[in-house]
């Protein structure tokens, strides 16, 4: 694989390390500590200096970060790349164990909008948070268990003659957990996720377990060209937002990344882009309500999120002119009727970005009978009046348990989001 893109192996090492969320967000903390970031809290009185490196963590889930600007926020403004750090999958039911035909069963809820095929007949297992309380206080801690402990699996297709034709789910039947032949065994999975926390099972007050596939993300094609793993989406444009964030140098206008929580399950939460997380920083940083309206109208906003590439064996699933490649470079995406928060000025803009940091960048619209999804770009722009510009890497698989991109369009990713975080011209 003498093709394969140095580098890759730091996103693969990423997307292994995040089975969840929260997974995503103790990563990316971990490597801001490591370069001089100062974590604030927003229940603190904030002393942030000039040029200082800083992050935010909310809920444990999302988390801001960035670099203060030398100059005011109302003059200079901000720059911003957000992305989602949470991706369709199961979410354990409470009080769900069940022996069902000698088996014992554990019920899953349905989190976003998964391709529930491809979780079948897979080697599963667990990771999330709990809840330990001490006296008075609860505290979350984060756990994985990387072992095959359970699986969703098929009907033979002697039982279901027509499977090849149309594989029909029923998402509450056909979807728990086959866990033990036992008999009970949800309590044997708490204890090690215990031992994984480093925490004791009578301290636990609550739980939060999302199901995850720990099979190793990898490079795969002839020339190492392609990235498969899970959570691509969106875990890897978090990965290329941190990255561009560590090539940054203090500037006049400050430079934010934001990572939210909840993207696949429409974002108004209390960490998701529909919250008061972002504004409540912007407004913050500049110094107050008036300052903050200032800012953000000198400020653009860089919504990056995974962007369908088109399939060799699917192409008449794409709009005929607009039809972006794996390895061809990111992507900007377009919709009429306002999906994605892209504009004409803002779309220009990107593409000077692009032309600046020497990366070819390709448009995705949606057919006008294949309606487009939304991200968290058109959301951020409403709920804080920030201008705004869609991007993503192409990818096939989009929403399975197991997804598809290109190394050469990584890489270039982090180039343009670190041009437009260094940008301090055009608006």
């Amino acid at each position: 694989m003498s093709g394969a893109i140095v580098g890759a192996g730091d996103l693969l090492t990423f997307l292994d390390g995040c089975p969840t969320a929260a997974w995503a967000v103790r990563r990316v903390t971990e490597v801001l500590n490591e370069r001089g970031f100062r974590r604030v809290s927003e229940n603190s009185v904030w002393d942030i200096e000039p040029g200082e490196r800083f992050y935010v963590v909310r809920s444990g889930s999302s988390i801001i970060a960035g670099i203060a600007g030398m100059g005011k926020p109302a003059v200079e403004g901000f720059r911003i790349v957000g992305a989602h750090t949470d991706f369709p999958g199961f979410r354990v039911k409470p009080d769900s164990e069940r022996i069902r035909e000698g088996l014992t069963t554990l019920g899953v809820e349905v989190y976003g909008s998964p391709i529930l095929a491809t979780w079948f007949d897979r080697d599963l297992t667990f990771a999330g948070t709990l809840i330990e309380k001490n006296g008075d206080t609860l505290s979350r801690r984060l756990f994985v268990l990387d072992q095959a402990l359970c699986r969703i699996s098929t009907p033979a297709i002697h039982l279901n003659k027509g499977m090849n034709e149309a594989f029909k789910i029923n998402p509450e039947d056909h979807t728990p957990l086959i866990l033990s032949s036992s008999g009970p065994a949800f309590d044997a999975v708490l204890e090690m996720a215990c031992e994984s926390a480093g925490i004791v099972r009578d301290s636990v007050a609550g739980w939060s377990i999302e199901v995850w596939d720990p099979q190793p993300a990898s490079l795969s094609g002839i020339d190492g060209e392609f990235i498969c793993s899970g959570r691509i989406d969106n875990l890897a444009m978090c990965h290329a937002s941190v990255e561009a964030l560590l090539h940054q140098e203090a500037a006049p206008h400050t430079a934010l990344i934001a990572l939210f929580n909840s993207e696949e399950v429409g974002s108004a939460t209390v960490n998701g882009a529909a919250s008061t997380f972002l504004p409540s920083i912007l407004e913050r940083m500049s110094g107050g309500r008036e300052e903050y309206f200032r800012a953000v109208s000198n400020s653009l906003f860089v919504s990056a999120d995974g962007a369908h590439a088109v399939h060799p064996n699917f192409a008449g699933k794409h709009d005929p002119s607009c039809r972006p490649i794996i390895n061809g470079g990111p992507v900007l995406k377009i919709n009429a009727k306002e999906r994605y928060a892209s504009s004409d000025i803002s779309s220009a803009y990107i593409q000077s970005c692009a032309d600046s940091a020497g990366v070819t960048l390709q448009r995705f619209v949606s057919r006008n009978d294949m309606p487009c999804g939304s991200t968290i770009g058109s959301i951020t722009a409403a709920r804080t009046g920030l201008s705004g510009v869609d991007v993503g890497s192409p990818m096939l698989s989009m929403h399975s348990v197991r997804e598809m991109a290109g190394t050469r369009d990584h890489s270039a990713m982090i180039s343009l989001l670190e041009t437009h975080l260094r940008n301090q011209g055009q608006r």
